[in-house]
Order: structure tokens, then C-alpha cells, then sequence
């Protein structure tokens, strides 16, 4: 009870400071104000970035690799003289893969021509993705229709003229009409759509299929060379569930070099991408973002601290007699002690809830006025008061601790 009493006697204190000196406490919690809102603010907008940018990367799947002549991430000593000489992943090394791999859910083989035209009568869309895949593409990647169906095998082998396209593609050739049916004609051949697919967004690394649209990939060698490294060729390798990826690492790092004939002590001729590379790489960036926003929040919440301990120091010249009174009456020196911090906490939480506001508040502007969706998470709502509670401790706890020792008799006669 006597906790409870202290702090709601804080609260009072800290209330009626505010309330008399409404401008001298203003512009001294207006520093704990800024501090917390620089901090939660690039706190709130890196979380934000980081799960956007982590969902994208969710896509490619947490236990798929792939095989393909660039890696994604290059050390500070680029040797691009050793990739450039490197061969492009071919059909028939998926072929092989296909065959000797034991651990892999799908083996895919992959291309894409960008910037592309796709008509239908009078209507076109430019700038699409021309992406071509064996059957697999299904099993090396989560896809989801709004309308219509994958291939069949039969229609993959055969080299249907069929396709699939994106939802943006479907929209800008048939507007509300179903596509389903209709023939479109992309790079001079006209091709069926069998299937559309449900329309992702935009994401913060393109991965989006919207203006994609994919054709079997026998229906692409017949149209373009397939292992021209314009296409960007590539061997999408997704594990088996049940099996641990270092072990679908191990058996396609073994089995590219078995079938490239790569001798003991000899450099790979290939690279083995994975989500986990660009991962790491973005965990490095946002740290050192997060480190950032500490500096220059803490350079602001240091003036504010300063500021909420001469708001103290004030508080307890003109309350020196009323602390004299007390103590005489039997008021111990942890509770003049405790009343005093736990009213600079009340006027720290006080500048740093109106932090948090305008940190809200921007949020729901950004969210409603643009497409990127903000989100205000409550870890981060938390961080914002422990900062704000830990600040109003260190500022209010010198002059708490002189309130404390005062002489009640010389406290009186002040």
C-alpha cells in the first residue's frame, strides 16, 4: 500500500509541476520527447523494413538452394576474374541432379527473359518477366492461383504453347474478363493461358509475380537459347522436409562437382546461393541502422535528462520546507527519496508516452498515405517506456538523494 501511495503522491507532484510551471517543464521534457521518438521511430521503421524484406526472402524458401555461376554475396577482395570463366548451370546438369539427388523435394531448371512485351488483340503489357521452368517449378516454389491450373506433365514435356501469368499481366490485357482460354502472344508465339496467379504486391525485393508470366520450358528452347547467359540459366534445388538443409547442401555441393568432374583440392566452378546469405547480410545492415538511431536519440535524451534533473533539483528547493514537515512527523529518508524518483519517472514517462504518439501517429500516415505498411510493434512500445523510466531514475535520483538528507529542523526553518 505504501508503494501505491508513494507513487500516486508522485503522480500528484509531478502533475501539479507541470500545471504551474507548464512552460519551464514543457521545454525540459521536450528533449525526452525527441530522444524517444528518434529512437522508437528508427527502431519501429527498421522492424518494419526487416520483416517486409524478410518475407520477400521467405519466399525462396528456407531449405532451397541454388545453383547458378554468381554468388549473391562477395567478399571485400572481389576475384571476378574466377567467376567470369565459370560455365552457366545448363539443362543437363539438371538432368543429372534430377536423376542423383536423394534429398531434394524438386530439382528445377530455370530462365528469365525480362523486360518483355505480352499482347492480346489491341491490348499489351511491357516490362514482364519471361520466366521458363521444367515441371518442377511447382515443388521449388509456393505458388498460389486466383484462377485456373499448373501444368501438366504431359503439356511441361511436350512443350505446350500454354502459360501462366500474373495477376497485374491478367489485369492489363483483360481487365474483369476471364483469361482463362484466351491466347496471348509473347516473343512471336501465341500461347493459351491455363492459369493466373493470385496477386502478391509489391515487396521490398522484387520477388513479386505479378508481371511475370511462365511458360514450360520446352516450349522455350524452341524458342530461345536456354543456356545463353543473358536468360540468367539456374538450378533451383528445394530438400525434403524431413532432412536437414546442411545435409541437401552437402549431397549438391558432392554431386555438382561429380558431375562437372571436379578434382580434390580444385575449386568449385558453380555457386550455391541461399536464403540464409542474404539473411545474415541484412541483419548486419539493421544493426548497425539500430546503432544509429541509439546515437542520436541518446544525444537528445542526455539534454532531456539533464533538463528533468534541474526540474528535480527546482522541485526540491521550493518543497524544501514541506520535506522538513514530514520528516518530523516520521517520514523516513527512502521515502522523501522514493517520492522524488518516482516523480521524475512520472515526468520522463510523460515525455516519452508523447514520444511514442507522434511515433503512432506517423505511423498511420505512412500506412494510409503510402504503400508501405508501417506497423508500431509492442516490443517497441516497451523499449520506449523502459528508456523513459530508465532515464527518469538517473536524472531524479541525485536530487531525490539530497531531499532525503536534508535536516528536518533546518528544512522547516527554510
Amino acid at each position: 500500500m505504501l508503494v501505491f501511495r508513494l507513487i500516486g503522491e508522485s503522480f500528484r507532484f509531478a502533475w501539479d509541476a507541470l500545471r504551474q510551471n507548464k512552460l519551464r517543464t514543457s521545454l525540459s521534457l521536450l528533449g525526452i520527447t525527441i530522444g524517444i521518438f528518434i529512437i522508437i521511430a528508427v527502431f519501429t521503421a527498421v522492424d518494419t523494413m526487416r520483416n517486409q524484406i524478410q518475407s520477400s526472402v521467405d519466399k525462396l524458401g528456407s531449405n532451397t538452394l541454388f545453383v547458378q555461376k554468381w554468388p549473391w554475396i562477395f567478399g571485400d577482395s572481389y576475384p571476378w576474374w574466377k567467376y567470369i570463366n565459370r560455365p552457366e548451370p545448363s539443362y543437363r546438369d539438371y538432368l543429372a541432379l534430377k536423376e542423383r539427388m536423394e534429398t531434394a523435394q524438386g530439382v528445377c531448371f530455370e530462365i528469365s527473359a525480362s523486360n518483355r512485351t505480352v499482347k492480346y488483340g489491341s491490348s499489351s503489357v511491357e516490362g514482364i518477366s519471361l520466366n521458363a521452368a521444367t515441371f518442377e517449378y511447382d515443388k521449388t516454389w509456393n505458388l498460389e492461383f486466383a484462377s485456373g491450373r499448373y501444368f501438366t506433365e504431359n503439356e511441361s514435356q511436350s512443350g505446350s504453347p500454354v502459360c501462366i501469368m500474373g495477376a497485374e499481366v491478367a489485369e492489363g490485357l483483360f481487365g474483369s474478363a476471364d483469361p482463362i482460354g484466351k491466347q496471348v502472344k509473347v516473343m512471336g508465339r501465341r500461347v493459351t493461358v491455363i492459369g493466373v496467379f493470385k496477386k502478391e504486391g509489391e515487396d521490398m525485393l522484387g520477388m513479386s509475380q505479378d508481371k511475370n508470366v511462365l511458360i514450360p520450358m520446352s516450349l522455350a528452347r524452341g524458342i530461345f537459347d536456354v543456356s545463353s547467359e543473358r536468360y540468367n540459366p539456374q538450378v533451383t534445388v528445394r530438400g525434403k522436409e524431413n532432412i536437414s538443409f546442411e545435409e541437401v547442401e552437402g549431397e549438391l555441393k558432392g554431386q555438382m562437382r561429380a558431375i562437372r568432374r571436379i578434382s580434390p583440392g580444385q575449386e568449385d566452378d558453380f555457386s550455391l546461393n541461399k536464403t540464409t546469405m542474404l539473411s545474415n547480410q541484412l541483419d548486419i545492415m539493421f544493426s548497425a541502422i539500430n546503432i544509429g538511431g541509439w546515437v542520436i536519440g541518446l544525444f537528445s535524451i542526455l539534454v532531456g535528462g539533464f533538463g528533468i534533473a534541474n526540474i528535480m533539483f527546482v522541485s526540491v528547493k521550493e518543497r524544501t520546507n514541506i520535506i522538513g514537515i514530514q520528516k518530523s512527523l516520521g517520514a523516513k529518508n527512502y521515502f522523501i527519496l522514493f517520492q522524488f524518483i518516482f516523480e521524475a519517472i512520472a515526468l520522463c514517462l510523460m515525455g516519452g508516452l508523447c514520444g511514442l504518439f507522434l511515433v503512432y501517429v506517423g505511423v498511420l500516415l505512412v500506412s494510409n498515405l503510402t504503400d508501405f505498411k508501417a506497423a508500431l510493434y509492442f516490443s517497441n512500445v516497451m523499449l520506449g517506456v523502459g528508456v523513459s523510466v530508465a532515464i527518469g531514475i538517473i536524472s531524479g535520483f541525485w536530487p531525490a538523494f539530497s531531499a532525503s538528507r536534508l535536516d528536518p529542523v533546518e528544512a522547516i526553518r527554510s
